[in-house]
Formats: C-alpha cells, structure tokens, sequence
C-alpha cells in the first residue's frame, strides 16, 4: 500500500507544521458525509498511534489510520492553487464519482468505515 505526495504537497504541510510550531505530519482520513458519500478529512499529527501507518514524500510525512487505508492506497496527492482557492487534490484511484461541488466522493466498491 502506498500513498505518494506531490513536491507542492510536501512543501504545504511542512510549511503548515512549522506555522503551527509542532507535528510530525499531516494526518489524512476519510469519513463518510456529502451527497457522494465520502469526504477527506486533514489533522496535525503529533505522533504515530499503533493503528497508523506513516508514508513520507520529498520530506514531508503523512499519518493515515490502517483502518482508512483501503480508501486511500495508491493515492497521490497535490497541493494546488486556482484562483483565490488553494487545496489539497488527490488522485484517487478509489474513487469512483464525486459530486458537483467537489466535497464529497464515491468507491468503486461499497467499503464501511
């Protein structure tokens, strides 16, 4: 299982672990929400829990929990800006639909979280 990170990635959450002062990494998972069903969801990680599997980028580490891994694996994920907006993008080989406002998304198989 693998989850990569983009250059532009990398160089946003160690720009965000050093505007906050602490961390080990971003952390990453999903939960189920929107009109599609999932959503991504973003938080600091100050350590490594037993459940988490840790994957690291052009230095930057990302923190995801075993339990998530099935929606994620084979990922990579960008940082990009449009306009005034600026995100994390991922390019999910999970992900079947998202809806149209982009929040949320679909499997290619029914998972439970």
């Amino acid at each position: 299982m693998a989850i990569t990170l983009t250059e532009s990635a990398a160089r946003q959450i160690q720009q965000q672990l050093e505007k906050r002062g602490k961390g080990l990494a971003l952390r990453i998972g999903v939960k189920k929400v929107g009109c599609s069903g999932f959503a991504y969801t973003f938080d600091y990680a100050d350590e490594v829990r037993v459940n988490d599997k840790l994957f690291e980028s052009h230095a930057a580490q990302v923190v995801i929990d075993a339990a998530n891994l099935p929606f994620l694996d084979g990922s990579q994920i960008d940082f990009v800006r449009e306009g005034l907006n600026a995100t994390f993008k991922f390019d999910n080989p999970n992900v079947d639909n998202t809806c149209g406002c982009g929040e949320s998304f679909s499997l290619k198989e029914a998972t439970e979280i």
